[in-house]
């Protein structure tokens, strides 16, 4: 997994205010760590100086966009001074119109860290007591019920936000000790007085990127396991298969030199000892699905660099409008909430992980079909005698693995090109880069789905093989024997014809957990 200098994704505390944050970090929030927002009095006044300046506008009659004007389309509507303080709780009521299904307290979790970072840089004229709120929501595991619809990217994800922003008043519902709760039931037997959002505090809250944001951070950290499994199982069908190290060999990679494809091709070669077994059919070549393995994963392998500077890059940004600078004091009217880099990755990201599926499946079709499987029974069945007439092993989960494939390959229609004007044709170029986000989430879940059948099927072959005699496990690799191990102790060999659901959904559940080691 690609490493950092920063914090890892096991840490159990993470520092907000005057720091740039990593997406390990944003995972590790999103898992349950606590956060640890500056307390400097140096800080605590440069954030107080936004606040102030927006206060000092206001007393001077300053015209501000969502401060003294209406949102939207509706900026050339005045509001009066009376009735600015009313104004940000009407933008988090009119926006509770989410559907869908709700946010996991894990992902709604790294939404609240994305927030609060992109706050923290002290550019949204927000106070300090805003963000001392969300960090204490955070430390006492009270996250905000965030139906995952209604959201064009642009201006940022306004009603998911609404959600935080109407948990911070007092209002809609959370997510408490495991329960749905109202959060004014929570609030009072917590003893939580509800904040009153100052001017354009419920602006800064919505206006932003940090639900597609949140996501993308989530997307990565399981994109890169998912990289190293792949590469896993592709040595295990190779080991399946009787294939041809060889396909592997450094010197050839060494003609074409991408260095994620480089890398995937040395997992495998490292998986397969392959200098010590270098061929074990009389096929010179393998088919594409084993022999390209390392041009198909390497892709996403090299494009990680990027996307995590892309999202990074989002997570520390100031990304609402107007952007307050308090010591400058400039009210600067623009774009930030605009989720363009977001969606790209996401949407890029989507396309290499079902890529990712569709090798699996290959890879999975070889394997199960005699004519091509160099020995193995059909289905990978391990019945025996008579037995075999009626026992039909994967054919099933294969014929799943294709389903699951199908519907990635479907999702992988880039979002970010389908813009809608919408908004009175205020916002009529947007992102829908968290509608790539939640694509790239289903076709990530599909292709673990995949990945998680490809290992049960992968530790059948190889222990056919074993059965056969072709194989033994002390010439396994210690990586490939460790991963055959872990499997084996929850799935016996499939001689039976049997249910396959629940070890598949306990596969997934380790897979997304990140327990099978797939490290060298």
């Amino acid at each position: 997994m690609t490493q950092t200098t920063q914090s890892p994704a096991s840490a159990t505390l993470v520092e907000f205010g005057q720091r740039n944050l990593n997406l390990e970090e944003v995972v590790a929030i999103a898992k349950g760590a606590k956060a640890q927002l500056k307390e400097s009095a140096d800080y605590q006044e440069y954030i107080q100086k936004g606040a102030r300046f927006i206060d000092s506008l206001l007393a001077e009659e300053g015209v501000v966009y969502g401060v003294t004007t209406g949102y939207g389309d509706s900026c050339t509507v005045t509001v009066g001074l009376d009735l600015v303080h009313e104004l940000p709780l009407h933008l988090s009521r009119f926006h509770g119109c989410g559907m869908g299904n709700i946010l996991s307290v894990m992902q709604a979790r790294a939404v609240m860290a994305c927030r609060l970072s992109s706050l923290a840089v002290g550019k949204s004229g927000v106070s300090y007591e805003l963000l001392k709120r969300i960090e204490t929501l955070l430390n006492l595991g009270i996250t905000p019920v965030i139906p995952e619809e209604g959201s064009v990217g642009a201006s940022g994800d306004l009603t998911p936000l609404s959600y935080l922003a109407a948990v911070l008043v007092g209002e809609r519902e959370v997510i408490y000790q495991g329960e749905r709760r109202a959060t004014a039931d929570v609030y009072r037997e917590l003893d939580i007085t509800p904040l009153t959002l100052r001017p354009k505090e419920g602006l800064a809250l919505m206006n932003g990127t940090a639900v597609m944001t949140a996501l993308a951070c989530l997307a990565y950290d399981r994109a890169q396991y998912l990289n190293r499994l792949a590469s896993r199982i592709t040595a295990m069908a190779s080991l399946t298969l009787k294939g041809n190290s060889n396909h592997f060999d450094d010197i050839l990679f060494a003609a074409k030199p991408h260095p994620g494809q480089n890398q995937i091709a040395a997992w495998i070669r490292e998986d397969l000892n392959h200098h010590e077994h270098p061929r074990n059919s009389d096929r010179l070549q393998d088919r594409y699905s084993i022999r390209c393995a390392p041009h198909i994963i390497g892709v996403l392998q090299d494009a990680l660099p990027f996307m995590r500077q892309f999202i990074e890059t989002e997570l520390n940004s100031a990304n609402d409008n107007p952007i307050v600078d308090g010591e400058g004091e400039h009210v600067l009217h623009g774009g930030h909430f605009y989720g363009g880099h977001i969606g790209f990755v996401m949407d890029s990201m989507k396309n290499a992980i079902a890529n990712i599926a569709d090798l699996i499946d290959r890879q999975m079709a070889l394997v199960m079909d005699p004519k091509f499987n160099n020995g193995l029974p059909a289905n990978l069945s391990g019945a025996q005698g008579s037995r075999k007439a009626i026992n039909h092993g994967f054919k099933a989960v294969q014929i799943g693995v294709s389903a699951w494939t199908a519907e990635a390959l479907k999702n992988t229609m880039p979002a970010s090109v389908f813009s809608r004007s919408t908004e009175c044709h205020n916002q009529d170029k947007v992102s829908m880069g968290t509608i790539a986000a939640r694509d790239c989430m289903r076709v990530l879940q599909l292709t673990e789905q995949v990945a998680a059948a490809a290992l049960l099927a992968m530790t059948q072959g190889i222990h056919l093989r074993i059965a056969q005699g072709e194989l033994c496990h002390a010439s396994l690799t210690t990586s490939v024997a460790k991963t055959l191990d872990q499997v084996s102790a929850d799935f016996e060999l499939l001689t039976e014809d049997s249910p396959l659901e629940t070890v598949l959904r306990q596969t997934v559940d380790k897979i997304q957990q990140g327990l099978w080691e797939v490290c060298h």
